[in-house]
């Protein structure tokens, strides 16, 4: 059986007997339709691989390195030197060194290439000018591929005089790309959109496909692909969960598994019709690798552990209250203006959803229309759990854990005891990035301590008569909890019989799987500074 691999480096699937999900077809289409390229992606997505993969095709040809692929039989061009920069090994707080970096790497790949009437100058815009002039005048054509062009900029959003200088210069280094004939295909590579001004205005010849429906699953794995592929990993991972061996395993149980995989895994749509969705190859590759190594099926949060959360939404979450979070909490989608969607500018006056969604914790959720607002969700389960305890860990004063006594409370113990352990997560708030003014910062702050701690719990949960505030399923019970805000004392009594009376006529937490107990509790929470604390009635 092949190896699952994470590589970035297309050469070791064929040398260390990779599994390759073979995106060659649609390479192919690319390379053959387009001249030079912009293509934004989440980190660990598979961008580096991407271009990577056209690196070696353009370089070296098909043979030996894509046997058995779509394009082995059909590719037929000539072989060009390939100048690849990848801007994540280039100095991130000193454009100095980025300068000479640059330049030393355009003066080793003149070198490599015999290029002897190469000049290397101060600025390396005009290094890179002087290069491509050279072929120009050779008559020959060379292939450039920038991958994470915006690396920079994203690591210095909040140093305006740095960025600003970083901004200057690839705006420079990109002007001299426009209209040359020495480049043959050109790819840049990124996490961010910016084509404004800012960066992409002067290379206006760059084509943004980003959200090009033709190109929607370049980049990440379908299902379809999954089920081809990776199916003997699949198998394996159907016989632990079912207890079989794999000459047992059926069809359905290897769907079951896919199932539960897109829950947790799928859900990416970079198609401006809104249909195409794709895995992400990061969280895929990671579960199928420990799947096989353990044992048994884990569906760990792989997107999270590999990194937290960036330092762009980072700053987001400096300057947000819990109450624009919402949408964390239910299956509800956020809208944004379209222009605001698709011209971006700056990554300091980027919208904070788009932010979200081109770093890819939000995701289409629609068709992008120019008469429309782009309406942008949660991708899936991993992701919501990642931005809830990235968020939690940065909102509460400790990081969400609960005690093995405070699991026995959720698991066994009393309505006072549970209203107890709210208490001491609301006192564990930091309430001057925070403040908990509402019934929906009340609902938030709960839901993400309880998230951060792993602990099963549902926010705005729907049934047929109304939303439930929380929901919270241990074993062995069910506990619904209505919630109310105030910040007088005199209206607590009021409002507790609010909450009972709206959990007794919706019948909150009547719903299947039907557990052992179902424990229902209308709380109050008076955010007045001397009190910060619940009352509460049990609903018999």
């Amino acid at each position: 059986m092949k190896k699952v691999s994470s590589s970035a480096i297309f050469r070791d699937f064929y040398t260390e007997n990779y599994i390759y999900v073979d995106k060659t077809e649609a390479i192919y289409n690319l390379l053959s339709n387009n001249k030079k390229i912009l293509i934004s992606r989440p980190r660990r997505f598979g961008k580096s691989l991407l271009l990577d993969t056209i690196a070696v095709i353009f370089e070296k040809g098909v043979e030996p390195y894509f046997k058995d692929t779509w394009i082995y039989d059909k590719w037929d061009e000539k072989t060009y030197p390939v100048l690849r920069i990848d801007f994540l090994h280039f100095a991130k707080d000193d454009i100095t060194e980025f300068k000479r970096t640059f330049n030393l790497h355009l003066s080793q790949f003149a070198k490599r290439h015999q290029l002897y009437d190469y000049t290397e100058y101060n600025e390396p815009e005009v290094s890179l000018k002087n290069l491509l002039e050279c072929y120009e005048n050779r008559d020959e054509q060379i292939v450039l591929l920038f991958d994470e062009y915006d690396c920079q900029l994203s690591a210095n959003i909040n140093n305006t005089e740095l960025y600003e200088k970083y901004r200057t210069l690839i705006q420079r280094i990109y002007a001299v790309l426009k209209g040359s004939r020495a480049i043959k295909f050109m790819a840049v590579t990124g996490v961010t959109r910016l084509k404004d001004a800012s960066i992409f205005s002067v290379g206006s010849d760059i084509k943004d496909i980003s959200n090009y429906s033709p190109y929607a699953q370049l980049i990440g794995f379908t299902r379809d692909e999954i089920r081809c592929f990776y199916i003997d990993y699949l198998k394996l991972a159907a016989s632990y969960d079912n207890h079989c061996t794999v000459d047992d395993v059926t069809d359905k149980m290897v769907e079951k598994v896919l199932d539960r995989m897109a829950t947790e895994y799928d859900g990416y749509c970079f198609d401006e019709k809104g249909k195409k969705k794709v895995f992400s190859t990061w969280s895929v590759n990671n579960f199928l690798q420990q799947m096989a190594a353990d044992k048994e099926c884990y569906y760990g949060d792989y997107w999270y552990d590999n990194g937290g959360l960036p330092s762009i939404l980072v700053n987001y979450y400096n300057s947000h209250k819990l109450t624009s979070l919402d949408y964390l909490c239910s299956n509800d989608s956020i809208t944004v203006d379209y222009d605001v969607f698709m011209n971006p500018s700056t990554l300091q006056s980027m919208d904070e959803h788009v932010l979200m969604c081109q770093t890819g914790y939000l995701t289409l959720k629609a068709p992008v229309s120019i008469y429309d607002d782009i309406s942008l969700g949660v991708p899936n389960e991993e992701i919501r759990r990642a931005m809830l305890i990235g968020l939690a860990r940065y909102c509460f004063t400790r990081r969400p854990k609960l005690t093995k006594e405070e699991w026995e409370i959720l698991k066994n113990g009393d309505v006072k005891d549970i209203v107890s352990l709210f208490d001491s997560i609301m006192n564990t708030i930091v309430y001057d990035n925070y403040e908990v003014d509402c019934e929906g910062a009340v609902r938030n702050s709960l839901y993400l301590y309880l998230s951060g701690a792993r602990v099963v719990v549902k926010a705005e949960s729907h049934s047929s008569k109304g939303r439930a505030d929380l929901i919270i399923e241990t074993d062995n019970r069910r506990i619904v909890v209505e919630l109310k805000h105030t910040d007088s004392e005199d209206k607590v009594q009021d409002l507790l019989n609010e909450a009972v009376c709206q959990i007794k006529e919706r019948d909150y937490g009547n719903i299947v799987p039907v557990k052992n107990e179902l424990l229902r509790i209308g709380a109050v929470f008076n955010s007045e500074p001397k009190v910060r604390a619940f009352s509460f009635l049990k609903v018999d």
